[in-house]
């Protein structure tokens, strides 16, 4: 059991480290858009007043910007360190870097209960490393908070239903409504806990209180929470709600699309696979199905949030899912060689080559794909008053107002001088002499002429 436990704590310092790489840099990789809204947020809960009720954005103009969010208590505590450290990328990346570090215990231990150890090591393993766990494992955004939540209020579970000591079952609770007040999507963690319930008590769950209790501290306060991000969206420009129109169905190509990237990026080949081969050959123990009825709410989650789902951090819980069904196989697999140097040499195989796959995956993901606009920004916090007004036609990614002291209205359609004249035209006095940014272009916008000021 000790080596066990050294085995996993070895495992988690080495995960920790390799999200520790560039911990500090700015927010300009492929997902810089998304975790510049959330810097934003966190910038301005410090700046403006810490009004947790009234999370805000830079892109609307002169207008409040207030928007309706998840649950903002990631971008409140960054601001709180802001006031102390100042602002640095690192505080909001190092928030999902000590929520991963947290979850691995959990999550080997909720695969030992369904697996066994075997299965639970290798499992830890390939959670620890898979690419797009990797990298949003660092990024400022509430993906792996809300994972690493969900994966601990499983296994509250899990213990509160082998005893039914009332602690588990409101640790259960607490971790999975917070959970779902920071990402609703994760909502999907419904499925395996009714597979647990109904294994249990089949329809006799309804009568118990306990269940009931657990409902309600789980689903209210998201209810009430979401109610008012809606009303926030609706009463305030530019009335936007996070992760409205995500819910459409797509064609075959678009899922098809999908399903590539996450064999590939997300995943590597070597654990979809081993994942793949798990699915059918795991174990059917207690607990066993749990895994399969949480990646049967993934699919019909990416089936029906089908838009939504061209962002790859909405695929993160398939990460835990394939680690575990990968970790059943690589548990068989021993199981059925007897010697021990043929184990030793497979494993050491098999592991060397997830890890250069991973490695060879994760890379593109920190390429800078938002240097230009960031840069541009910073050349605006220098040639313009702190509050001024720009117009970004940046294809939605806001990492320009960022690295910026500026409010900006968002023009993000192809064509964008039509759209910069019909806002001149719409509100001249507001925009006179506004900076537009585009095309990594500084322009200055006086009445309706554009005039280019700083090439990038």
């Amino acid at each position: 059991m000790m080596r066990t436990i050294k085995l996993v704590a070895t495992m988690s310092i080495f995960a920790v480290a390799a999200r520790l790489v560039l911990v500090n840099q700015p927010y300009i990789d492929h997902w810089s858009w998304r975790q510049s809204d959330v810097a934003t947020i966190a910038r301005n809960f410090s700046a403006n007043g810490f009004h947790f009720a009234y999370p805000q954005i830079d892109w609307a103009g002169d207008a409040s910007g207030y928007v309706g969010t998840e649950f903002p208590i990631l971008p409140f505590l960054a601001a709180i360190c802001y006031k102390i450290a100042g602002i640095h990328e690192w505080i909001g990346r190092s928030q999902a870097v000590i929520f991963f570090a947290v979850s691995l215990p959990f999550f080997f231990l909720l695969v030992r209960e369904s697996f066994g150890s075997t299965a639970a090591i290798w499992a830890a393993f390939f959670y620890s490393f898979a690419p797009l766990n990797v990298f949003a494992g660092r990024s400022f955004m509430p993906d792996v908070p809300s994972l690493s939540l969900s994966l601990i209020g499983l296994y509250y579970f899990l213990r509160w239903l082998d005893n039914e000591r009332p602690i588990f079952l409101v640790g259960a609770a607490i971790a999975i409504s917070l959970a779902l007040l920071v990402k609703l999507p994760t909502a999907v963690i419904g499925a395996p806990l009714l597979f647990l319930v109904w294994q249990k008590w089949g329809w006799n769950f309804l009568k118990r209180l306990g269940l009931w209790f657990f409902a309600a501290i789980t689903v209210l306060p998201s209810l009430a929470w979401y109610w008012h991000a809606h009303q926030i969206a609706e009463r305030f420009y530019p009335h936007h709600f996070f992760g409205k129109g995500g819910i459409r169905i797509e064609n075959f190509g678009w899922y098809w699309n999908i399903v590539r990237l996450t064999a590939t990026l997300s995943l590597t080949p070597v654990l979809a696979i081993m994942a793949i081969i798990g699915l059918f050959v795991a174990p059917r123990g207690k607990y066993a199905w749990l895994f399969h009825w949480w990646l049967a709410a993934m699919v019909l989650f990416v089936i029906a949030v089908g838009y939504g789902n061209r962002h790859p951090w909405y695929q993160l819980p398939l990460v835990p899912i394939a680690a575990a069904f990968a970790g059943a196989a690589c548990a068989l697999f021993r199981s059925k060689i007897s010697s021990r140097i043929v184990v030793m040499t497979l494993s050491i195989l098999l592991a060397s080559l997830f890890a250069i796959l991973a490695y060879l995956y994760v890379r593109p993901f920190y390429r800078s794909s938002a240097a230009a606009l960031r840069d541009a920004g910073m050349e605006l916090r220098k040639t313009t008053a702190p509050g001024s007004l720009i117009i970004a036609a940046d294809s939605g990614d806001p990492s320009s107002r960022k690295a910026g002291s500026t409010m900006a209205i968002r023009a993000t359609a192809h064509r964008q001088l039509p759209i910069l004249n019909s806002c001149v035209a719409a509100a001249p006095r507001t925009l006179f002499s506004a900076p537009i940014l585009f095309g990594g272009w500084i322009t200055t916008l006086n009445s309706h002429s554009i005039s280019p000021k700083t090439p990038r």
